[in-house]
């Protein structure tokens, strides 16, 4: 999820409801409210995406324990579809914000995922369908009313520190995304499953409910209309710029999230009886947001590298570990860096709807990459048994580089300019 930040920067911003407390333009840069409003949006990151980020922890509990008897392949459809409904739902979730305030978007996120966490914590062994429409559908369209708004909300305070503060937000979910699978690695063996998600529930009502209470927004244009077209616009398709760059994020999407979601399985299967599996998290993969298309192309080839050079070929728990840090560092780049490329291509009155169609493409590859991916285990408890996954997700981030770099020259052949 994480991939939102720059879709709203030039998004309008005129809105709450009526029981928010305004915010004056004297008053956007910064100030109490506008720091606040920060926090509360990191505190919501933190319980939103940070959990969705954690799915390498279930991926793994699933496959071995609670879901043994469903394919590897089948279990993952839950994590990517969480994924996928962040993506494909964040022009929407963000307008809303724009158009209705903050207070009512994370009242409900907030509630659906505590309740999600509830209801899971009720689910039986063995039953994926329980499991996939709580975590996967209940919690993952939670999050995305959860997501987008904390960054649209955040950017209706801020101009010159937009960056900045939003750098604080997306830290949130890096925070998060470590915090609850090393917490769900304590408390399993002595709570259990059900009552470990029941403490995650009340950690993220709490979280929620110290974010409403601190978090402010702009008041609401009573002359702007919500209409479809302003959230989604496919037209941009015709501009071979930005029709090659949607080919390079649906690549992207479709390899990058194999590694961190079997990573500490693959580590089990590679060298049992390691202690340091459990540190593989998704959520710490997340890196900074700066840059375009100069550095994005070049980081996407870098994390295939990466995966056919040092994952695919060398057998070492050392080894092993530095990917996992340098792939880390890839995929926050390839995560923050596709909006504002996106951007730089696209008119400021059309940027939120060309975004909205952007991730409506690529969620579906979000959807699909993973599964795919694990479909392609031979076997789960080896280490040559992961060997066609890594393939596949190196094939796939080397397309999306390509692509990417394909879009690059079509913006402009010389490579030292800045794009």
């Amino acid at each position: 999820m994480t991939e939102k930040s720059n879709s709203i920067e030039r998004r309008g911003s005129d809105s709450t409801d009526n029981s928010e407390t305004c915010v004056t333009k004297e008053q956007r840069e910064g100030g109490v409210a506008a720091w606040m409003t920060v926090v509360g949006a990191v505190l919501v990151y933190y319980a939103s995406v940070g959990f969705v980020s954690s799915f390498g922890f279930f991926n793994n509990y699933y496959s071995n324990e609670f879901l043994r008897n469903t394919p590897t392949s089948t279990i993952a459809f839950i994590g990517t579809l969480q994924i996928a409904l962040v993506n494909s739902l964040a022009a929407v979730a963000g307008s809303l914000c724009d158009f209705y305030g903050i207070r009512w978007l994370y009242t409900g996120a907030g509630a659906g995922i505590s309740v999600g966490l509830l209801v899971l914590s009720f689910a039986q062994p063995g039953r994926f369908w329980q499991v996939f429409l709580v975590q996967g559908l209940l919690i993952g369209f939670s999050s995305a009313f959860a997501a987008q708004p904390a960054l649209t909300v955040v950017g209706q305070h801020f101009r010159k520190q937009r960056a900045v503060a939003m750098g604080l937000v997306n830290a949130g979910s890096s925070v998060g995304g470590i915090a609850f699978p090393l917490m769900f690695e304590r408390l399993l063996p002595v709570l259990g499953f059900p009552w470990m998600l029941r403490v995650a529930a009340i950690k993220v009502a709490i979280m929620f409910a110290v974010a409403i209470a601190i978090s402010t927004g702009t008041p609401i244009d009573k002359t702007r209309k919500l209409k479809l077209g302003s959230l989604v616009d496919f037209q941009g398709l015709l501009d071979i710029r930005y029709a090659v760059l949607c080919i390079g994020g649906f690549f992207g999407q479709l390899g990058q999230w194999i590694p961190s979601y079997y990573i500490k399985m693959y580590t089990n299967a590679a060298y049992p009886g390691n202690n340091v599996s459990e540190y593989f998290l998704p959520g710490g993969l997340l890196g900074d947001r700066i840059g375009r298309l100069n550095l994005l192309w070049p980081m996407v080839m870098f994390m295939a590298c990466l995966c056919f050079f040092v994952w695919l070929l060398i057998d070492s728990l050392a080894v092993t570990v530095l990917f996992a840090c340098l792939y880390g560092f890839g995929i926050g780049n390839l995560t923050g860096l596709i909006a504002p490329a996106v951007g730089q291509i696209t008119p400021d009155e059309k940027l939120g709807a060309r975004l909205g169609a952007f991730y409506s493409i690529v969620a579906v590859a979000s959807l699909v990459g993973t599964p795919i991916g694990s479909a392609l285990i031979t076997n789960d408890k080896i280490r040559e048994g992961y060997r066609w996954q890594i393939v596949f997700s190196g094939t796939a981030l080397t397309l999306a580089s390509l692509f990417i770099l394909g879009s690059r020259f079509l913006h402009d052949k010389d490579l030292r300019k800045k794009w």
